[in-house]
């Protein structure tokens, strides 16, 4: 069902001249459906739901979200019923990121972006919990200790020196973190606008982590956070940035999907030129996933272009 991720190689003249050797982890292949971190952030979740005889799972998130489309496929795929809660208004027809999940029996709930902002709340978890019954609940981006013991499955190689990957919710970097081996660093990449406010959530994380009992090195290894390649926040594109995606899947035969791996592949690119990373490093850029969301991108970039 599921495929072990591969490394690929990426034979880049930028790279070369930088005196480094680059490659790719490909999370993007290990399922069709349930891919990149979302598998592994889901993958404790649904376990601790299976083994708490739940029988529906509760999620949230936006409209062309990647966990939205990977929970309703997950719960399809082992037997649970899932509820989405979707930020904002529904709006018809469905962009293809929820018909897929309508078409995998998830059942859609909508909130107003205000209600929405409680989705932490435990008033509003107990709300939902006498509307839908009992329900496992998974947070937004699959956030939790869960989610980060998951991440912490993603990198099981010392071969690399420093591990790349884009951060939106913190988790993967969590768990990437705890999984370094002697001598690795890992580099994250926010996508959102102002993302330093995220060395305190990712902190926070591994705290809890480190305290919660669960499979855990005694100290997280190295990790710092770069902020400058999120194209003006999330989700947002420019014409730069679609370039690079088509060149990139033009050179090397690797799709990138826009709100994530391509701001930081670009951003790996862009520091490269810089002198950024020492000589002979070797660097893993962690591919996420995340392609599903393209269709709904380039829709939405289609519309605003014709307007």
């Amino acid at each position: 069902m599921f495929l072990l991720p591969h490394i690929q190689q990426i034979k880049s003249a930028i790279a070369h001249r930088a005196n480094v050797d680059l490659y790719v982890l490909r999370l993007d292949l290990i399922h069709p459906w349930v891919n990149g971190n979302k598998w592994f952030k889901l993958k404790y979740n649904l376990l601790e739901a299976k083994q708490k005889n739940f029988t529906t799972l509760l999620t949230f998130g936006g409209a062309y979200s990647n966990h939205i489309y990977a929970t309703a496929a997950a719960g399809n795929l082992f037997g649970f019923r899932t509820i989405g809660v979707i930020r904002g208004e529904e709006r018809l027809p469905l962009n293809p990121t929820l018909r897929f999940a309508v078409e995998q029996g998830m059942q859609l709930v909508y909130l107003n972006r205000e209600t929405y902002r409680q989705r932490h709340t435990t008033a509003l978890q107990e709300y939902l919990r006498q509307r839908f019954g009992e329900v496992f609940i998974v947070p937004e981006g699959g956030c939790n200790l869960n989610g980060v013991r998951g991440c912490t499955e993603i990198i099981d190689t010392a071969e690399f020196d420093t591990i790349c990957v884009a951060c939106g919710t913190a988790t993967t970097l969590a768990g990437i973190a705890l999984s370094l081996h002697e001598g690795q660093q890992a580099i994250a990449f926010p996508v959102l606008k102002n993302g330093a406010f995220l060395a305190q959530e990712i902190d926070n994380l591994l705290t809890n982590y480190l305290a919660s009992g669960l499979p855990a090195p005694t100290k997280p290894g190295p990790w710092e956070l770069v902020c400058d390649f999120h194209f003006g926040g999330y989700a947002k594109v420019n014409d730069e940035l679609l370039r690079f995606t088509q060149q990139f899947k033009e050179a090397h035969g690797i799709p990138l999907d826009y709100v994530y791996t391509a701001k930081m592949f670009y951003g790996v690119m862009n520091l490269l030129q810089q002198g950024f990373f020492s000589q002979s490093d070797r660097l893993l850029l962690v591919h996420t996933g995340g392609l599903q969301g393209n269709a709904g991108m380039e829709a939405r970039l289609q519309t605003v272009s014709s307007i």
